[in-house]
């Protein structure tokens, strides 16, 4: 396979552009406005995939539907990261049967990570002959002629080719949000970690320029967003590809200068590229949310061995306790995964150790999901479910008792605030490191910044009200 990255040409982005074009045309001449559904799985990186899918939508000339009923197109972005996903996403899909049968001439397409891999693909094209077309995220660019060819030609297509991957800017983006926006700095993955399936559905790391990532975040300032959010699957690798002498700190420090009233945030960081130098950038810059998702995955030494992850407990634990002594106001966030192939009852125990000892606000926990094509999925996996789910179980309430001790300690305290929405008859908001706060007022403050008094909290959230 050709490795090395694609720059998607101008004269490309053109020809897709006309596509959009022929496809608007196609629906004037039938004197109606096409609806369009989009349906997102997975992380931040897919949901900023899917506001670009509906921007392509969009300058194709067709409305979004919040339902795939009645929808003229329903595009299905997919994740390959768990087996609970994919599941779904087969279900889902099997359902769709029904829609298209009340409608006809609805088209459906499936994008994302699961068609990333040749297997699904093929499953698709053999199992769910309702589904019209599949592309990789490689390929997502080229939605457009894809749409276009299965209107005008009544047929099926898969654009599932394997390749390093491309970068393709310039791309319409209908945000899901006005207060909040993602950005992609770069895109794929070279670590491998031996249970994850990304690096081979998203291809090699590729880093966009930064005068680029500069220009989409100064003109999300200017539109008024609050909370920008920097997005790749590994953060502290960008620029490596790059021949501009900038990395991921200096990105970062270049961004918070710009002028505005906004929260600058990112993730993911892999332990084995974070350090000193990111830790005092943020430190420094008072628009950098103190806020850092640090996946540690296991609090085993052989276990992060046998996952890929090149470091160990103590390297680890070393960058955290750097981390806060250069920002004492740190929201910590991880993931972890349990019951990974081989381990053991003690080695799980580290991992509890680990997690008392760093004290996180929050965790993500999954119990392993092997995935086919990773080496993990070959390792020797005896423990049993009941096990596993016992290991899971201790640990979600290790964490969130230390949760609880965690957002206690916010009580009484006056913090600001980004007021995001409205849940009932409370008003929703996110402190700089993203804890969840319910207080009461009126629906003109959404969009806005406030100091607000915390009274409460439960394990998840917190609550209050506004600060005199």
């Amino acid at each position: 396979m050709e490795r090395k990255t694609t720059e998607i040409t101008a004269e490309a982005r053109a020809e897709q552009e006309r596509f959009c074009a022929r496809i608007a045309e196609y629906w004037r001449a039938r004197c109606r406005t096409p609806l369009a559904f989009v349906d997102t799985y997975g992380c931040q990186q897919n949901e900023a995939d899917s506001e670009r899918i509906r921007g392509l939508l969009r300058a194709a000339g067709y409305a979004m539907s919040d339902t795939e009923e009645g929808a003229d197109c329903i595009v299905i972005n997919t994740c390959a990261v768990r087996e609970h996903a994919e599941d779904r996403v087969y279900g889902n899909v099997g359902a769709l049967v029904h829609t298209k049968r009340r409608h006809p001439e609805q088209k459906i397409f499936l994008c994302g990570c699961m068609m990333g891999q040749p297997a699904v693909a093929q499953r698709i094209k053999t199992s769910y002959r309702h589904v019209d077309g599949v592309f990789n995220p490689h390929q997502l660019w080229r939605f457009p002629e894809l749409l276009h060819t299965v209107l005008t030609k009544n047929g099926r297509v898969f654009a599932t080719e394997d390749s390093a991957g491309t970068i393709c800017e310039e791309l319409p983006v209908v945000r899901g949000n006005s207060l909040k926006a993602w950005v992609s700095i770069m895109y794929g993955c070279n670590n491998f970690c031996s249970y994850c399936i990304v690096p081979y559905v998203r291809g090699r790391e590729r880093s966009r320029r930064p005068e680029k990532i500069a220009e989409e975040v100064r003109a999300l300032v200017a539109a008024g967003y609050k909370d920008i959010t920097l997005l790749g699957q590994n953060v502290n690798s960008y620029g490596k590809d790059l021949d501009c002498g900038v990395d991921f700190s200096d990105l970062l420090a270049e961004l918070a200068e710009i002028p505005g009233d906004y929260w600058l945030r990112f993730m993911t960081s892999h332990p084995k590229d974070a350090g000193k130098k990111l830790f005092d950038t943020m430190a420094a810059h008072p628009r950098i949310a103190k806020q850092l998702h640090l996946p540690f995955q296991s609090g085993n030494d052989r276990v992060l061995k046998a996952m890929n992850r090149h470091y160990d407990s103590a390297q680890y634990l070393a960058l955290v306790d750097y981390a806060k002594s250069v920002m004492p106001d740190l929201v910590l966030t991880s993931d972890v995964i349990v019951g990974f192939p081989g381990e053991t009852e003690e080695e799980f125990e580290d991992t509890i150790k680990l997690i008392e000892r760093v004290r996180y606000d929050a965790l993500f926990t999954f119990i392993f999901s092997p995935r086919g094509g990773t080496p993990a999925a070959k390792m020797d996996d005896s423990t049993p479910k009941e096990e596993k789910n016992r290991r899971f179980d201790r640990l979600c309430e290790v964490q969130n008792r230390i949760s609880q001790e965690i957002h206690a300690a916010y009580v009484g305290k006056t913090m600001r605030v980004l007021i995001d929405g409205r849940d009932g008859d409370v008003l929703t908001a996110r402190t700089e490191g993203g804890r969840l706060v319910r207080l009461p007022g009126d629906d003109s403050l959404i969009g806005s910044f406030a100091e607000a008094k915390i009274t409460g909290c439960t394990t998840w959230s917190l609550t209050g009200e506004m600060a005199e």
